[in-house]
């Protein structure tokens, strides 16, 4: 599974394959389980089915690497209008952003001024802004982002990737900012020499972080916690640990994205966990689809299936 994961991490930056896949019906009906639609309302749509079952949401036009400012300017007027239409609704769902999408290339402190930007609104409405993690060339700006918000605004949050080999010390500089870290695995293509590789190291490097950020908690570290992952083994040892060290349920939260493990999610809630959901929403679906089926490849068999009927 491990070159099966690392050849789809190398298409979903294929933009030839992403015009050619994404015309084919096949390609737009599978995608359909994880992404309700193309633009905020279905998102929000789901978000209200979610509710009912008293699972909170993340919202996240999908997009990466903008070409202009403008286009990053606009990307910003789409995430304020979003939180605005979020507390119409009087929702309990925040949003998440990449940093590419705000012309990071192009503009490092235009792209905080932008996030920034969010990050006072929602903070005015009560919601947070999740800065989301790429590649290994935008960890650095991205973290620098990450603290100069955090110094005004508690309601920001940044994604840590497990794979990389700079997570744990990462880890540690931001303890004294008591951050919100989400913790995922990792899904791109990087170096040997800046991120593990294959299944079993990748877990391992997962829970090996698991247990230092529960610990902190455990030690009355003033941090925040979330698990971005939707494998039942990494969610057992997350609650494994979390009672070793006598934390309580909702000490962390577990966030998991829509359309997969739906009925680990309800589980997970009826227990009495925090769990919320990632609903993704915009045109731009291909790399981010295809990087879910890095996540578990077997989903690859579906699509060959479809493709050769």
């Amino acid at each position: 599974m491990g070159l099966t994961r690392e050849i789809l991490l190398r298409i979903s930056t294929n933009e030839w394959l992403a015009d050619q896949l994404t015309r084919r019906k096949f390609t737009q009906k599978a995608v359909q389980r994880f992404l309700p639609g193309e633009d905020v309302d279905p998102a929000l749509d789901a978000t209200a089915k979610l509710r009912q079952n008293g699972i909170p949401t993340i919202l996240t036009l999908l997009g990466e690497h903008v070409k202009t400012q403008d286009e990053a300017e606009e990307v910003t007027r789409h995430f304020l209008g979003t939180l605005d239409r979020i507390a119409e609704r009087g929702y309990d769902s925040d949003i998440s952003v990449k940093p590419t999408h705000f012309g990071i290339e192009l503009d490092l402190e235009g792209t905080y001024g932008r996030i920034r930007r969010l990050a006072e609104r929602a903070d005015e409405l009560g919601r947070t802004v999740a800065i989301d993690m790429e590649d290994s060339p935008f960890v650095d700006g991205t973290l620098d982002i990450y603290r100069r918000i955090r110094a005004e605004h508690r309601n920001v949050a940044v994604c840590i990737q497990g794979y990389l080999f700079r997570t744990a010390s990462d880890i540690e500089s931001l303890l004294p900012l008591a951050p919100t870290i989400r913790l995922v695995k990792g899904a791109y293509t990087e170096p040997r020499d800046v991120a593990c590789r294959g299944k079993r190291a990748l877990d391992a490097a997962f829970l090996e972080h698991t247990d230092t950020l529960l610990g902190k908690l455990a030690d009355g570290s003033d941090l925040r916690v979330f698990f971005g992952t939707h494998d039942p083994e990494m969610i057992d040892g997350i609650q494994e640990r979390a009672v070793r060290l006598g934390l309580p349920k909702d000490a962390f939260e577990i966030q998991m994205l829509y359309g997969i493990q739906r009925q680990l999610q309800l589980q997970l809630a009826d227990q009495g966990f925090r769990v919320r959901v990632l609903i993704s929403y915009g045109e731009s679906w291909f790399p981010w689809y295809v990087r879910r089926l890095a996540e578990r490849p077997a989903n690859v068999l579906v699509l060959l299936r479809n493709l050769l009927g």
